[in-house]
């Protein structure tokens, strides 16, 4: 009988580089379903869309981390609960969010995300909405071709933030 947490997985078509799951490893990531969040994520373009949407008008010559690289550490932090930008230092050390981010020179700060977040303007906010609507709704056609008709349930839920905190 095999030693079950000898067992290795291996996935073929994330990234540049192969990603092999070991249930032996000392470090390891509690956020392994972010490689199907990742890979959906390329299906459908949410990210690349977001990014394109926004403004960035950082200098270029200072900038370390791309634009589409923070908005993928920010999208897919929140998805794997890291809803809080401090969580940036916890993130930085985990192998799979820089693979998740494609981060070349590790992941960003959380003053550059705090950064990045904060010079979001009203417009580049429109364009990513508009840019976030139109790749759904380019999913949904792809995925009921031929339908007439496709309903979107927003859901309208207030969640007030504490202290009235800006966007």
């Amino acid at each position: 009988m095999r030693d079950s947490s000898r067992q290795r997985v291996l996935f073929s078509s994330v990234d540049s580089r192969p990603v092999e799951v070991a249930f032996d490893e000392p470090s390891t990531t509690s956020d392994g379903g972010a490689l199907l969040l990742k890979a959906l994520d390329e299906s459908v373009g949410v990210t690349r869309a977001l990014a394109a949407g926004m403004h960035d008008a950082r200098c270029a010559g200072k900038v370390r981390h791309a634009r589409l690289e923070l908005v993928r550490q920010r999208v897919y932090g929140i998805a794997c609960g890291y809803v809080d930008g401090n969580d940036a230092g916890r993130m930085a050390s985990d192998p799979l969010h820089g693979l998740l981010c494609e981060a070349a020179d590790g992941l960003a700060s959380q003053p550059t995300l705090s950064r990045f977040e904060n010079q979001a303007s009203r417009t580049s906010l429109w364009r990513m909405g508009k840019a976030l609507m139109e790749t759904v709704i380019a999913a949904q056609r792809r995925r009921h071709r031929g339908a007439k008709r496709i309903t979107i349930d927003l859901d309208g839920t207030v969640d007030p933030t504490h202290g009235q905190q800006q966007q």
